[in-house]
């Protein structure tokens, strides 16, 4: 990994996030390029990275509070009018870089936990009480009076790249080899499966391609990608 090369791709996710440079973990989480690769090697720190760059580097925030964050979170549901999913945060975070990421979200927990929480937050405040209708009516697991029967485990959920002739679909699906099959039998050409992607969000996740793809896309799901586009897409295994 070359010093030019990481210099560039700072300045390509800075560009994509409104001029801003992302932080390192969210620079690692979009590139695919490590910690690792640069530190102690190239820099001895991401601050120095960026200003080489040509940014200055962002200022170190203070943790925001737990009352915030439901706030902020509440606020995006009654935005949406439903519950945010991961993929929802994410390109929230693209649009408005000064929302948390999804990963802070991650610190109350369980989904059904911050869910739970976002609900009580609701009938804190007033502005909220109609909002709380969107959140699942369950107990916080502490509040639990009986242990239940655990909920069966869901198939694993992918999202996929497969190729027909020049053109490359964003899909998702719970059983990668039938759907392809689907598809092949549809399409006048075979349709050849470059790379899937597992997750347990595969509504939200295939939302964010199809949101970084948007200027490509031909018809539906269907998109005419390039070479870079492609490396990015399989640089994730699990998103």
């Amino acid at each position: 990994m070359t010093k030019e090369r990481i210099l560039q791709e700072i300045r390509r996710t800075a560009q994509q996030n409104g001029g801003k440079p992302l932080g390192f973990r969210a620079f690692e989480r979009e590139t695919g390029i490590r910690v690792a690769d640069w530190f102690g090697k190239i820099w001895k720190t991401w601050g120095d990275a960026v200003r080489e760059a040509g940014f200055v580097a962002n200022p170190l925030r203070d943790r925001i509070g737990d009352d915030e964050l439901l706030n902020l979170y509440v606020g995006f549901a009654r935005e949406l009018g439903r519950v945010p999913v991961k993929g929802d945060l994410r390109l929230k975070k693209r649009t408005n870089p000064s929302f948390p990421s999804d990963r802070v979200f991650d610190s109350f927990g369980s989904k059904r936990k911050l869910n739970a929480l976002a609900r009580q937050y609701c009938t804190t405040r007033s502005e909220f009480h109609a909002t709380a209708a969107l959140f699942p009516e369950a107990p916080l697991p502490d509040e639990v009076s009986a242990p239940s029967k655990a909920p069966a485990i869901p198939p694993s959920a992918f999202v996929y790249l497969p190729r027909s002739g020049r053109y490359y679909k964003v899909g998702r699906t719970n059983a990668t080899g039938r759907r392809e099959y689907e598809l092949a039998i549809q399409l006048p050409e075979p349709a050849k499966l470059v790379h899937r992607i597992s997750t347990d969000d595969p509504e939200g996740i295939e939302a964010y391609w199809h949101q970084r793809f948007a200027a490509k896309r031909m018809r539906g799901e269907w998109f005419k990608l390039d070479a870079s586009d492609i490396a990015a897409f399989k640089r994730r295994r699990f998103q």
